[in-house]
């Protein structure tokens, strides 16, 4: 039975879910943010500076601190979910997908990080991408926007109360996406045949396309996911 995008009746729960779990965002873990946007602005100057070898060691010696302050403290999983968009609106993905996940997390030093809004049929991210993203000169690698595609259609999956796991993602890039530039990702569900969940997606910069994405998600139950938190959870 093949059914056409549903009205999104989850989407003020889903949103609630989404301002509940940001109210509950603690002073650790506004710190773990902080050290995560100094992450990032770390790297962004590594890949431009033209600093002299003093300088670059200096800095290689703070950097080397850092890791060594942390390394000597307790060390185990601060979350125990998974990183994943199409958790975020179940029990199974709680807050922990919001700071943490490798495109969304603000507590990710590699995300962007990608922000999200909703509109009535679909689910919208705003993102700049920095140097650290760079392919073709000037312009986001193709694979760091097929990962934020992923990521987004995930996001829509959640919204929706469908959490599943991509079964194949096809990507047509129509123009070259600028670095330093807000990008607007929007995704949304169109159909549902059983287990199959298809959906789509595009990419602006301002008025003009720079990528499409079609993907086919496999609706998976919680328990798959628990099963899989457990196994890593098993080799840490």
């Amino acid at each position: 039975m093949t059914e056409s995008s549903p009205a999104f009746p989850l989407g003020p729960d889903f949103l609630d879910r989404l301002a509940r779990m940001e109210n509950d965002v603690d002073e650790r873990q506004l710190a773990v943010r902080a050290a995560a946007d100094a992450l990032r602005s770390a790297i962004d100057e590594l890949l431009t500076t033209a600093a002299d070898i003093d300088a670059i060691r200096s800095s290689t010696e703070l950097v080397s601190q850092a890791s060594e302050l942390l390394a000597a403290r307790e060390h185990g999983r601060t979350y125990s979910t998974a990183s994943e968009a199409s958790l975020a609106g179940s029990d199974v993905g709680s807050r922990e997908f919001l700071e943490y996940s490798p495109l969304f997390g603000p507590a990710n030093p590699i995300a962007p990080p990608l922000t999200l809004t909703i509109t009535e049929d679909s689910v919208v991210a705003h993102a700049t991408f920095g140097d650290v993203y760079e392919g073709p000169p000037g312009c986001v690698h193709g694979g760091f926007i097929a990962a934020a595609f992923d990521e987004v259609l995930g996001m829509t999956l959640s919204w929706v109360g469908l959490p599943g796991m991509t079964g194949r993602l096809t990507i047509h890039y129509r123009s070259p996406t600028p670095l330093h530039t807000q990008l607007r990702f929007q995704g949304r569900l169109d159909r549902r045949d059983g287990r199959k969940l298809m959906t789509s997606a595009t990419l602006h910069a301002g008025d003009r396309l720079c990528a499409e994405a079609e993907g086919l998600f496999v609706l998976v139950d919680e328990a798959m996911f628990e099963r899989l938190r457990a196994q890593r959870d098993a080799r840490a």
